[in-house]
């Protein structure tokens, strides 16, 4: 069995950069950098299992990126770049030119931040296909990255494309829909219909924007959350709290048949929002608890992202039952060149940077670097 230790005593990772970035420059989640000596704490912790694993996840994304800065290798470019920044983020990297994965992340933000990957309207994932999925991916990974670019230039880059895609998103939201479909996204800016799938990214791009201080009026929030309480899989009743306790979340609102992906998203979703005492957030929970994921899970790798963070977030015997399974699950699967890869299906067909990105996120629960997952 795999030890899990979660290391919650680390700062976020803002308050990491900002306050000891005089001395920790370079390091890693895994205590190892250029600033580091022998009497540190760093130099005293042991990696374990699961810190040797993530170790070699990114080196392989570093390994992967193309001379263009791209860290792909399945298409869609823009978006499995901005996957792999925010995996390398998660282990408390940052663009720098004091190690291959800070230069790999410098690189990374450039290729993502080329004017020509940004339509007129602000639109990021008709570029390179990947729809409004890649949108919210890549406007996610700019905001927790605003202020932690490499140059001032870079900063002021990733504002100004940030920017464009918020408004992107509050305008594709407010496409004409249904009652029981306003408030979410689908797979363009113009869809007229909503899935949970495509709105989790909007919904954690706008929240992480809104913690950045970035024009994202609350109505815009309040009318996502409307849409993700139609998506829990349970009538309401009249004073909105759901009619059956426990169950998950379903993949289109009033279809009441919960999945174990999207009930993993439905409950980090409701999480970045500040709904922690939600019923639905506890009912899900426990449905998860009931349902823990399979190697043989549809999505196995987007679902698994979604239990490691929600289920952490949700504390207790939630998490410990969660972290001790990704923690089974995922470093006894990972390839010797450090990657993971789908059994089969669609998610082979994204490929081994896709993987390897949501497999890194999904084991870097234990450092709390990214702020969007911090509750």
């Amino acid at each position: 069995m795999i030890k899990v230790n979660d290391r919650a005593n680390i700062p976020s990772r803002r308050e990491w950069l900002l306050g000891l970035a005089a001395t920790t420059v370079g390091q890693t989640c895994w205590g190892q950098g250029p600033s580091d000596k022998t009497d540190s704490p760093a130099s005293l912790y042991v990696p374990d299992e699961i810190d040797q694993a993530v170790k070699s996840g990114v080196e392989y994304l570093v390994k992967t990126q193309k001379s263009n800065g791209s860290i792909s290798d399945r298409g869609h470019d823009i978006a499995m770049t901005a996957l792999a920044i925010m995996a390398m983020a998660s282990i408390g990297e940052e663009p720098q030119p004091l190690s291959a994965t800070g230069r790999a992340m410098s690189k990374g933000l450039d290729f993502v931040l080329q004017e020509r990957h940004q339509d007129a309207q602000g639109y990021l994932g008709g570029r390179d296909g990947s729809r409004m999925y890649g949108h919210g991916i890549t406007t996610l990974m700019l905001t927790e990255m605003l202020g932690m670019g490499s140059s001032v230039q870079q900063n002021e880059q990733i504002h100004e494309m940030l920017v464009n895609a918020i408004k992107l998103i509050l305008t594709a939201q407010d496409v004409s829909k249904s009652d029981k479909l306003k408030g979410g996204w689908r797979y363009t800016p113009n869809s007229r219909d909503s899935d949970l799938s495509v709105s989790v990214w909007q919904l954690m791009a706008l929240r992480s924007a809104k913690n950045d201080g970035l024009d994202v009026p609350g109505e815009a929030i309040d009318k996502a959350l409307e849409y993700l309480r139609h998506s829990y899989a349970s009538p309401l009743n009249r004073d909105g709290t759901p009619r059956n306790k426990v169950t998950g979340f379903s993949y289109t609102p009033g279809t009441y048949h919960p999945s174990f992906t999207m009930s993993a998203a439905g409950l980090l979703a409701m999480q970045v929002c500040g709904q922690y005492e939600s019923p639905m957030v506890e009912g899900a929970s426990e449905w998860l608890l009931q349902h823990p994921p399979k190697s043989n899970e549809r999505f196995f790798f987007y679902g698994v992202y979604y239990y490691a963070q929600g289920m952490h977030q949700a504390g207790g015997k939630y998490a410990e039952k969660a972290d001790e399974m990704v923690a089974e699950l995922l470093v006894n699967s990972q390839r010797s060149d450090g990657a993971w890869l789908a059994r089969g299906g669609e998610e082979r067909n994204v490929g081994a940077v896709y993987s390897t990105a949501l497999a890194i996120l999904s084991l870097s629960v234990r450092y709390h670097y990214l702020p969007i997952y911090q509750r």
